[in-house]
Formats: C-alpha cells, structure tokens, sequence
C-alpha cells in the first residue's frame, strides 16, 4: 500500500494515533498485540482509519493501544468493552473457533488477498451460522500467507521434521506438526522470539512475514517450504457490538461500508506485502537460507494431507456446516480471484 501512513508511535501501554483522531466526533480504540512495527499495526490499522474517516467524512477515526491484554484474550477483551475493535488469531482459543479451521487447511492456491475474500464469502455464506462470533461485530475475516518452517538448523527434507521441538499457533498448524511427528509448544506470536533465543524450540511454523515482523531472521534464519504452505493462520477483526450500536445510523452505514469483504482484501493485500518483506531477509542477511521441498517430499506431504483434512471436516460438520461443500467453495472462489 503506498500512502502515507499518519501515526505517531510512543509505546508499549500508550497509544498510536491515527489520522485525524483529535477532531473526529468518535475515535475507536483499536487494542494490538503485535509490535508497532509489525504490518497490522504499520499498515493495516492506518489505512482502515484512512478508510473510516473517508467513509465518514472525518466523523469516525481510531486510535491504537497496546498492552490492553495478551493475545489470545483479545475477543472477550471486546466482549466486555476494554476495546472497541481488534484482531484475533483463532487457533489461540482451542475448541471455541471450530469452524475457522477450514480456512487454515493446506492444499489451496492463491495468495493472503485470494485466501481473505474467499474466506469472508465463506463466512456470509456458511460458517456465520456456527455463531463462535457471538456477542461481536465482525468486521472481517483474513488469513496469513502459507505458513512455512522456519528454524535455527537447517531443515532439507520432511524427515527432518521427526522430533523437533516446534512452535505452533494453534488451529491446523497444531494437526500439521503432529503429522510430521514434531512435538507442538504453544506460545504467542510476540513470544516466539525469546522461546526461539532461549532453546525452547528448534523452529516455528508462521507465513514469511514473521522473518521481519518477529525478527526471526536472528533467531530462525533457515526456511523451508512445501507448494501453498503448511496451512494459513485464520484472523477476523471484530468490534464490539455495543459501541457499534451506540453509532449514529450514518456512521454506521459508513463504516459498513468499508467492513466485509472490502476490509477483508484490504487485510490480505497487507500480509502479501509483508510476506513479500519477510522473504528479502532471506537474501539480507547472511547465513540464512530458503529451501523448497523435494518432489519426493511433495508428494509425500499431498499423501499426508489427506488425513488431516478428512480430520479437520469433520470437525467443521460437527458444528452443523456442510464441511466439503465450503471447501470446495473456498477452493474455488480462490482461483477465481
């Protein structure tokens, strides 16, 4: 996104201040999790401010906070009004966010933009009637780019997978790291880099934007990768839906009409853009590398996929959604973006 991103950074606990925050008749806060230099925080959440402030001629804008709460207590942060809006990783809640998970499995091709408006169609289309997003606005749902091994050791074959310690998200990434025989350790996000420094794992499962954003290009400088990725993170930025009731009837209109499926590509432009960061570090720093699987690992890898997403389906059906019919919805709304 070229333009020009209006904020102020202090710190950690105090605020980011987007746009015209001062002069808006209601500013929206905004709770982040990730660094301030992280593409959500940099990119996103400026330009959804630009967007808000357009759509309601300077009546609405937003302001971040950090430190409001941990990661994965983002949704009932906004369900009990600590924070008007913010984005929530599924996979930190297991067993609340089922149906997110269909997103997440591998085999579908397309980028983080392709994966995010297929996701929101999905989502109006299917999965809103799992009603895990009670209580909340849902402004738009997003996904990551294809998650990818990163680790302090080189990795060359899925062999080399067996019996690592790995950190993972949560959500799919989980059932792709005990497929592959890895033990799972679940941390946060901003917490991958001191368990990567410290030995607590020898490797990570996150899209290439985290060599950058979490600087694991330090820490985990070696990559490796099989065709559309390990799996893809599922997101949705919600809001609380109180404070949107709470807006004037033209404010809520103009907010309507940036949310959806124009906030969702918008979401899944950005994790392109810093994916596409995260993969300069690769040739930026010395001693790091990327390796591409085999084609006797790929195979093996579509061999073993099946397995997890039989196993994902019925999850997802057991919440009363026609699994396989979504899958083949999102498979196709990709490929036809």
């Amino acid at each position: 996104m070229k333009h020009l991103i209006r904020s102020t950074v202090l710190s950690f606990g105090i605020s980011l201040t987007v746009g015209a925050a001062w002069a808006a008749d209601t500013v929206l806060t905004i709770s982040s999790w990730a660094p301030p230099t992280h593409g959500m925080n940099a990119k996103l959440w400026p330009e959804f401010t630009k967007m808000l402030e357009e759509a309601s001629d300077g009546r609405v804008s937003a302001e971040v906070k950090y430190g409001l709460g941990a990661p994965p207590a983002q949704f009932d942060l906004i369900l009990d009004g600590v924070a008007d809006v913010t984005w929530i990783f599924h996979g930190y809640n297991p067993g609340r966010f089922v149906a997110s998970k269909i997103i997440e499995l591998p085999g579908y091709e397309g980028n983080a933009e392709a994966a995010s408006v297929a996701y929101w169609r999905a989502y109006e289309e299917y999965l809103a009637t799992a009603n895990e997003h009670d209580g909340v606005k849902v402004l738009a749902m997003m996904t990551h780019g294809p998650g990818i091994l990163h680790s302090e050791t080189k990795v060359t074959s899925l062999d080399d997978i067996s019996g690592m310690k790995l950190r993972l998200g949560g959500g799919v990434s989980g059932d792709v790291g005990a497929a592959l025989g890895a033990t799972g350790i679940r941390v946060p996000a901003p917490k991958v880099y001191e368990t990567l420094a410290s030995k607590a794992a020898d490797g990570v499962m996150m899209p290439m934007e985290a060599r950058a954003g979490f600087k694991l290009f330090e820490v985990a400088p070696h990559s490796y990768s099989v065709p559309g990725g390990f799996y893809r993170g599922s997101f949705a930025i919600v809001m609380n839906q109180d404070k949107y009731d709470s807006l004037s009837d033209e404010d809520r209109a103009a907010l309507d009409t940036i949310a959806g499926e124009a906030l969702s590509q918008v979401a899944g432009r950005m994790w392109d853009e810093i994916d596409q960061i995260g993969i300069e570090t690769i040739d930026g720093n010395e001693g790091n590398s990327w390796t591409e699987a085999s084609e006797a690992d790929v195979a093996a890898w579509n061999e073993m996929t099946g397995q997890i997403i039989e196993s994902v389906l019925a999850e997802v059906s057991d919440k009363g959604i026609d699994a396989a019919t979504v899958q083949a919805f999102i498979a196709e709304q990709m490929t036809g973006n």
